[in-house]
């Protein structure tokens, strides 16, 4: 079990080579640039710590190790929890930071992540770093050879999504991945199998959008029958107080309530021979 590896290793099969500096002195002047921004994994006392220098192989390799770690399963599990948690706290400001310096720091940063995030297990946040690292490189490097975004990325990132239960940005995905399918990617000879791929991610893309559409009505459905159960639950307290009084007081209302009807009504008569007798005086 210790040497297991994480069954997120499918989520990694996007082409590393792809967003990563392919010019050295880019990642020497990243790399000096960026010695405040929190990055570099560490173990002490087999405890995680993130330290602020570093984003490479390297720490990918030391969180690995540090994963794989461990006696029994709950250490697993308890190291794993505290990667994620340390994760999730850092990537905002790691972010942020790159942000600053441009878009190739919030390449590597969303790349780094994306790994670090699969090999934890969290599963969601990997996603969406492998989204904003996807997006990024559509919007900033669509004429760069090396960082340019190919339909089958976009593919296999959708179908991940699908798998997890992201419907929403799956049906997105395979939008993308529609779009680069563009004629010039494929001779006369393979139409029929241009066909077939469109047809198959068509297909997808309408699952999801489906899936997507139920689990919304699932979700509103839900709320309603809670808040009716709500509601209900509400009432019945209140007949639950009301049976809830005790029998004396129950049976002195009574009496109350019988006593105020028989001096309303002997009243009314009251008021009755009083006015039958003056109308005969008159």
């Amino acid at each position: 079990m210790g040497g297991a590896r994480p069954p997120l290793e499918a989520l990694l099969s996007f082409p590393r080579e792809k967003t990563y500096f392919k010019k050295k002195e880019e990642c020497l002047k990243w790399e000096l640039e960026k010695a405040y921004s929190i990055g570099s994994i560490e173990i002490e006392k087999d405890k995680l710590q993130l330290a602020r220098d570093r984003f490479a192989d390297e720490e990918l390799r030391v969180l690995e190790a540090a994963l794989s770690a461990g006696g029994d399963v709950a250490a697993l599990l308890s190291t794993r929890s505290a990667a994620r948690k340390l994760l999730r706290e850092s990537v905002a400001g790691a972010c942020a930071a790159a942000a600053v310096e441009g878009d190739g720091a919030r390449l590597s940063v969303a790349d780094f992540f994306a790994r670090a995030f699969a090999l934890s297990g969290d599963v969601e946040s990997c996603l969406a770093m492998r989204y904003e690292a996807l997006v990024l490189r559509e919007a900033k490097y669509s004429d760069d050879l090396d960082l340019h975004v190919f339909h089958e990325e976009w593919l296999t990132f959708a179908q991940d999504s699908l798998d997890n239960g992201f419907y929403t940005i799956a049906s997105k995905a395979f939008a993308n991945a529609l779009v680069h399918i563009h004629p010039s990617h494929l001779d006369s000879t393979n139409s029929t199998l241009k066909k077939n791929k469109v047809n198959d991610i068509r297909g997808l893309q309408t699952l999801a959008k489906s899936l997507s559409a139920q689990r919304s009505v699932q979700t509103q459905s839900a709320e309603y029958m809670k808040r009716k159960t709500s509601g209900v639950s509400e009432n019945c307290n209140l007949h639950s107080e009301k049976r809830k009084l005790p029998a004396n007081l129950m049976f002195r209302l009574g009496i109350k309530t019988r006593n105020t009807q028989k001096l309303l009504l002997s009243r009314k008569r009251n008021l009755e021979e009083l006015l039958a007798g003056s109308l005969q005086a008159t």
